[in-house]
């Protein structure tokens, strides 16, 4: 068994796309290998910000014979349809082809097999196809090139058994090709220019020398350990972050964490813009003192070895730092001279967007929806509400955030609190564009949940009434993100929001049921059972709903429930079975049945305790006891099993009978479907 060896050396990969490149190539070559008829037994994949690399072990010398099956056209198929076969095949006549019946006819089969040979002599092709195919969701082409890359590619390193393989890859236009090789080159300013590699192990000891740590798991250790003793030693706590580790991860080869400081004159601007300003913009770690407040000290991780220990680095970011900060401090100062209420009036030269005017008279909208959603949030102040919707977006136009867009709504709670606002006022000027995703917090506070509802809220009406509704992955505005906030706000302060006079459109509000649905699914609820508890229609009470979906999950988790379930597929089958053979059953069978018609006692026992439980289900609906709707259900089960066993539904001498004999079972489906719909629940 062999190693193939695979290196795709290139300009700076961006760190975002580094993991996911990798993945796509360890796919697109074992996929490849499987359709050349070559196994393996492991691949793994490797990114560093200058490299892609690929190892698979494990695999033969020399193929073996692949033998693939195609289907031809119907016996009896026109010429052509048998000839364009044979061609697609490499047949010359279909004396060579297989007759088979299939069960819906007689079709022709080619039985093709494909002759091994030397594993290596088809790994070229493989590799070439790989890197033509490799997705990226940016690329460039670079001189006359007409092959696109992420970035302008260098050489390629590709082994087999410790050969070099025949190969190449041509960027296309003037450019020459790039033959496979075996040479590679180390970090960009620590190593000492190419150096050839022999295999996989020789390749990532070789690179260790060069100053390339191979393994994205290994660099995030390196950076995670090190900033941790730096914080230790400063006695001070780092505060980590996975997404940020990750990206730092792919901006090096090399890491080396350093700590500097913050000038103490920045201390006192707030610390969401510090924090903003090092890790968004910088990519730096921040820090925290023993009481969970910012500490004055930042980890930076450098990608390079500095021969004075780091000083001239440090001392190098310190200073881009405070530049930055140095930014930021005079929009904090200048912006607390003017107040939020005289900014409103440079909301009017602000688009919102072009259909939907400016952001002044997006503002006007979201007083009006905030002022009657405050109405049915217990608690909620009407003064502090308005108050607080009329000067939610008064800070887009401050200095601050012009800078710093990531700190809407942020900025205008500090420049609240710098008034003297009311509290509540200011808080929920900070809180209006939560939550964010589903991890960020909610808005608990009455105004909060107002401003943030309205805003929410006018987002999605605005936007579905200009026909700018998702489609497929495409949502540019965010609509995804706005419904779910509304269920997360309504469903966690257990919000009595009726969401239909909000809304203005049926279809926004099977929007929020599918949005429902995703987050239901998150958290372990069966999408089915949340379809059926939808499908009954005409609710718009969040909570209200999720309890039903809650009661009818354990219901049928239950031995009862699942009985009951198998009892109303019965029933439904028929009944469906019938309306599909007979126009305008449907109506015929609406309502209860005849009780004059009844004739058998397993028909009346169905019938008395269908009613029974029609009489329990409506007052437990009416006091939201789904649990107790549900369990009215519980004893249905046996009567209609002793139904079926007794009782002929379609009597073919007997009209009237078999008419009402449909009734009661469509009766049956009827007094479940009260609850949920039961058809849409899987097994």
């Amino acid at each position: 068994m062999a190693e193939l060896l695979l290196e795709l050396l290139s300009e700076e990969i961006p760190a975002r796309m580094q993991t996911r490149a990798a993945e796509d190539l360890k796919r697109l070559i074992c996929d490849g290998l499987k359709g050349a008829g070559i196994g393996f037994e492991t691949a793994r994949a490797f990114a560093t910000p200058r490299r892609l690399a690929l190892v698979v072990e494990g695999i033969p010398a020399v193929r073996d014979d692949v033998s693939e099956e195609k289907r031809g056209p119907r016996v009896g198929a026109p010429d052509q349809a048998v000839q364009g076969f044979l061609k697609g095949a490499g047949l010359a006549s279909l004396d060579q082809a297989e007759k088979r019946d299939t069960g819906k006819g007689e079709f022709w089969f080619a039985v093709i097999t494909k002759k091994g040979g030397l594993t290596a002599d088809a790994l070229g092709s493989v590799i070439d196809a790989a890197l033509k195919a490799l997705p990226w969701p940016k690329s460039m082409k670079w001189g006359s090139s007409t092959m696109h890359w992420v970035r302008p590619l260098q050489s390629i390193v590709a082994l087999f058994d410790g050969t070099v393989l025949k190969g190449e890859v041509s960027p296309g236009g003037q450019m020459a090709p790039i033959a496979f090789g075996a040479t590679t080159r180390g970090h960009r300013f620590l190593s000492k220019g190419a150096f050839e590699v022999v295999g996989f192990a020789d390749y990532a000891a070789k690179l260790r020398e060069a100053h390339v740590i191979l393994d994205t798991a290994e660099r995030k250790s390196i950076i995670l350990d090190g900033a941790r003793k730096l914080c230790a030693d400063a006695q001070i706590t780092l505060n980590e972050d996975e997404g940020l580790l990750e990206e730092v991860a792919g901006l090096t080869e090399w890491p080396v964490p350093m700590l500097g400081a913050i000038d103490a004159q920045f201390m006192d601007v707030p610390p969401e813009v510090l924090i903003v300003s090092m890790k968004v913009h910088l990519r730096f770690f921040t820090t925290a003192k023993a009481d969970g407040t910012l500490a004055n000290r930042f980890v930076v991780v450098a990608n390079n070895v500095a021969r004075d220990g780091g000083k001239t680095i440090v001392a190098g970011n310190e200073r881009v730092l405070r530049g930055r900060l140095a930014d930021a401090k005079f929009f904090w100062d200048q912006d607390r001279k003017t107040t939020l209420e005289s900014r409103l009036p440079a909301l009017k030269q602000v688009v919102f967007h072009a259909k939907l005017g400016t952001q002044a008279e997006r503002v006007e909208r979201i007083v009006a929806l905030a002022t009657e959603i405050a109405k049915l949030v217990p608690g909620a102040d009407g003064a502090a509400v308005e108050q607080a919707a009329r000067l939610c977006k008064a800070d887009l136009v401050t200095g601050m955030v012009g800078e710093f867009p990531e700190l809407q709504g942020v900025m205008g709670r500090y420049y609240a609190l710098g008034e003297k606002l009311p509290a509540s006022v200011a808080d929920a000027i900070g809180d209006h564009y939560t939550p964010a995703g589903p991890t960020d917090r909610c808005p608990a506070a009455p105004v909060s949940i107002a401003v943030a509802l309205a805003d929410k809220l006018d987002a999605l009406t605005s936007f579905w009434a200009i026909g700018e509704k998702p489609t497929g992955s495409r949502d540019p505005f965010a609509l995804r993100r706005a419904a779910l906030g509304v269920i997360r706000i309504v469903v966690e302060n257990n919000l009595r929001l009726p969401l239909k006079p909000f809304l203005k459109a049926d279809d926004l509000l099977a929007f929020f049921a599918d949005r429902l649905k995703v987050q239901m699914r998150e958290k372990g609820v069966r999408h089915d059972v949340v379809d059926a508890v939808v499908s009954v229609g005409g609710e718009d009470d969040l909570v209200r709903l999720l309890a039903r979906v809650e009661a009818l999950q354990a219901f049928l988790g239950t031995e009862a429930g699942r009985n009951l379930l198998t009892a109303y597929g019965r029933a439904a089958n028929i009944v469906r079975a019938e309306e599909k053979k007979e126009k305008g059953l449907a109506a015929k069978i609406a309502g209860a049945p005849d009780a004059a018609l009844l004739e058998q006692a397993e028909e009346k026992t169905v019938a008395s305790a269908l009613d029974q439980v029609a009489r329990a289900v409506k007052p437990a609906l009416a006091a939201e006891d789904f649990a107790g709707a549900m369990a009215a259900f519980a004893g249905l089960r046996g009567p209609i099993d002793a139904l079926f066993d007794k009782v002929t539904v379609n009597v073919t001498d007997r009209p009237e009978v078999r008419l009402n004999r449909l009734k009661l079972l469509n009766q049956i489906r009827a007094t479940m479907d009260a609850v949920a719909d039961f058809s849409k629940i899987e097994g």
